[in-house]
């Protein structure tokens, strides 16, 4: 799209929103393999998210292995599509290094808007790229930590983004909250 000026002068980008608006979350996917160089790009722009004091306490297993992968999919409650993505990030969440800067509301709170602000750019670099992706949160997090070989005291598994080709048409998610009913002026 082009670019245009908003009422303060501020550019925005049309492409961007579209992107975000056309985000889905994408259960069915091709079993054929993603090019690495692609599965890097979509990681890559979760390094790019903010973090409190920027410490960017998040680590992203990119799980490729059938085995882990059917491994990951049990511990999600069963979720067997899972298994099927040909590749599974599970972020991670370094939860001490941001309890040590700022104490428990850093290891409650900031570490999981941290990771979740990552998620979400990888799930909108994900669309962009013409990938499908879900963003799951239900999982064993001990099994998960076993699967990928971590301390799970020390890393905490906050998310499996299962990625892949959309096998399909991804279908059209319940109506959305209108702006009105989500948003409040002062």
């Amino acid at each position: 799209g082009q670019m245009g000026r908003g009422p303060c002068g501020v550019e925005n980008v049309p492409g961007l929103i579209e992107t975000i608006r056309r985000r889905r979350s994408v259960r069915e996917l091709k079993c054929e393999g993603i090019p690495e160089e692609i599965i890097r790009e979509i990681v890559d722009a979760g390094r790019h998210a903010p973090s409190a004091g920027n410490l960017q306490p998040w680590h992203f297993f990119v799980v490729v292995d059938p085995d882990k992968r059917r491994g990951l999919a049990v511990a999600a409650l069963n979720e067997l599509w899972i298994a099927d993505a040909p590749a599974i990030v599970a972020v991670c969440a370094e939860m001490q290094r941001v309890e040590e800067r700022y104490g428990e509301r850093g290891r409650d709170l900031y570490v999981l808007q941290d990771t979740a602000a990552a998620i979400q750019n990888m799930l909108l670099a994900a669309e962009g790229l013409g990938v499908g992706a879900c963003w799951v949160g239900a999982f064993n997090e001990r099994r998960v930590a076993l699967i990928l070989g971590i301390d799970s005291l020390k890393l905490r598994p906050v998310a499996l983004i299962p990625i892949g080709y959309p096998a399909g048409e991804v279908p059209v998610p319940s109506l959305r909250e209108s702006a009105e009913t989500v948003t409040l002026f002062n």
